[in-house]
Formats: structure tokens, sequence, C-alpha cells
């Protein structure tokens, strides 16, 4: 297992490249922020996010298929699931890539970054293509711990709407009036996402990025995500964002801590 440690002050941030570039820990003053084992942590969702229906999208007249790893959709990219090269790694930075492979049918190269400070940490993606333009999203799948030894976790947020979601778990493509949880539902913010953790008496964190959409679930017991992305799920289909020669798609995310 091949990991890279970052630190700044007492923060300490440790990415197991081999396992999806994922974050496996964030440890302030020692207190452990993420839900440990390798499905959790912090992983990338890359080159689309949430679940494509019926793991299916068309780039102009050509229809794809991708594997059902939910069935009967395909859910959160293959990033998560391949190992990444080391491009750089200092004291507090560091910065990961992988080519796109099968089976997404674009080649095309992900970038992923850490910077890493005593108060907050920097995510940046971003995809590139090798060739043809192509459909794509990206956005992050951190698992925060509900509790860190306290009161468990209080979430504030003020989104516009809420993408209705069908029995299938795909958005309806209406947008309703945002609900109380439990969630496992997407939120529209068009003035970029802002979210805030506050674990009462221990810490206070803002998940912020100038992305418009935010997927919250907080349906298990041991965790509560904040995962803001380029698209809602099944965005491949109906929101589409290109990456072309010229432009890639890109994406960055802050969090900012406080000790309360």
């Amino acid at each position: 297992m091949q990991q890279t440690r970052l630190t700044a002050g007492d923060t300490e941030l440790t990415i197991d490249q081999d396992n999806g570039c994922r974050i496996t820990g964030l440890r302030i003053g020692g207190t452990e922020l993420l839900r440990q084992g390798d499905r959790y942590g912090c992983f990338p969702m890359v080159p689309w996010c949430g679940r494509t229906e019926h793991g299916q999208f068309r780039n102009g007249a050509t229809l794809h298929q991708l594997p059902l790893n939910s069935p009967p959709h395909a859910i959160h990219g293959t990033g998560r699931d391949t190992a990444w090269r080391t491009a750089r790694a200092e004291k507090s930075e560091a910065a990961f890539t992988y080519d796109l492979a099968d089976p997404w049918p674009y080649p095309g190269r992900v970038t992923q970054t850490f910077e890493l400070a005593e108060d907050s940490l920097t995510l940046a993606m971003g995809i590139e293509t090798y060739g043809d333009s192509f459909p794509a999203q990206a956005g992050w799948h951190p698992w925060f711990r509900r509790n860190l030894g306290g009161e468990d976790v209080q979430v504030d947020f003020t989104p516009a709407w809420q993408e209705e979601r069908g029995d299938d778990h795909i958005p309806t493509g209406r947008r309703i009036d945002p609900a109380p949880g439990p969630w496992d539902d997407c939120f529209g913010m068009p003035y970029g996402v802002d979210v805030t953790l506050t674990w009462p008496g221990q810490l206070e964190l803002k998940v912020a990025s100038r992305a418009e959409w935010v997927v919250m679930y907080d349906e298990q017991p041991e965790a509560v995500c904040v995962e803001p992305q380029s698209g809602p799920p099944n965005g491949l289909n109906t929101t589409p964002q290109f990456v072309t020669p010229i432009e890639p798609l890109e994406i960055a995310t802050t969090w900012t801590w406080r000790r309360l």
C-alpha cells in the first residue's frame, strides 16, 4: 500500500493513491474526522458523480454503456477504483494523476491536488481529453464522522432547491423545496456550495466550492456525507458538461475549520 502523508501544524492528512487516491485520514489535533475503512474516508468521484441511469449516456449519437456497479445503475465513476500516480509530494502539498481507460470510453487524464494548511484543506480536480470531446463530471465523497466523542454533528446549509428523487434514486427533473433529512439527495446552491458542520463544543468545519451542486447523505448512523460536485446525479444525461481539447473540466473545494 502506497500512502502519502501531508502535515501542517497539528493537522495530518493521509492519502492512499493505490486505493482510488482517497483521503484515508484527516486528523486535527489528534482527532480523526473521517470514517475509517477501505470504502470510506473521502474519495474522488470522476468521470461521473452519483448514479448514471442504467449506466448509459450519450455523446452525440453514440450511446455508451458503463458497468452496473450499483444495479440497476452505474455509480461514482472509476477514479475511486484505480491506482493513481504521484506527480508531486511535498510536506503540505501533493498532486496525483490517472489516465482514463476502459470501461470509460474516452482517453484522457485526471489530476487531483491537495493543499493542506493548519486550518484548511483545498482539493482540486481537472479532467483533460487526449482526443474527442466528452461529457464528464467530478466531485468528492467525504464521510465525516457523525460523532467525535461528544454530541452528534449539526448540519447547516441553505440550498435554493432540492432535486426530487424518484424511487430509482435518479432525479426526476423536478425541483422542489428543500426537505429535512434523512437525505440521500442532491441540492442546488447556485451561488456555490456552502455547508457548515458543527460538532458542539469541539469543531466547526465549512465545506465550500464554486460548484453549484451538493449531495447530502446521512442515512447511516456512523457518518454524514457532504459531496460537492460539478453536476447532479445522472448529469451525464441531463446537464452534460463537456471536456474539450481546449477546455478541461475543473472543480475545487475548500474545507476550513476552527476549534470551539
